[in-house]
């Protein structure tokens, strides 16, 4: 079951959600054949809860919105990208532990 706090993105709402947030943003980039996507989203979601507040949690779908991923270089997914006022100040790329995604977070905010 998918966390409501999380928002799902698109090439419209991008720079009010991400770019402009005045709230660290951590964006999961991902596509429905990916495996390692489908193994990272229960996490995403559970730090989308433990955070709420201090981080907001958003996804955006690489097959439905290429331009923005190709923006940030993305070659592979899952990729997560914490944001803060609109800079990218954190990435990881493939599935990572709820641990190591939970450090990311507490070593940038």
């Amino acid at each position: 079951m998918a966390a409501s706090n999380i928002i799902t993105l698109t090439d419209a709402n991008f720079e009010e959600e991400v770019l402009s947030a005045t709230t660290p943003v951590l964006v999961d980039f991902w596509a429905a054949w990916c495996g390692p996507c489908r193994m990272i989203a229960p996490i995403v979601d559970e730090l989308a809860q433990e955070y709420a507040g201090k981080v907001k949690v958003a996804k955006l779908n690489v097959d439905e919105y290429p331009k923005i991923p190709a923006d940030y270089g993305i070659m592979s997914i899952p990729t997560l990208i914490l944001f803060k006022n609109g800079e990218v100040i954190a990435r990881t790329v493939g599935y990572q532990s709820k641990e190591k995604l939970a450090q990311v977070l507490e070593n940038n905010l």
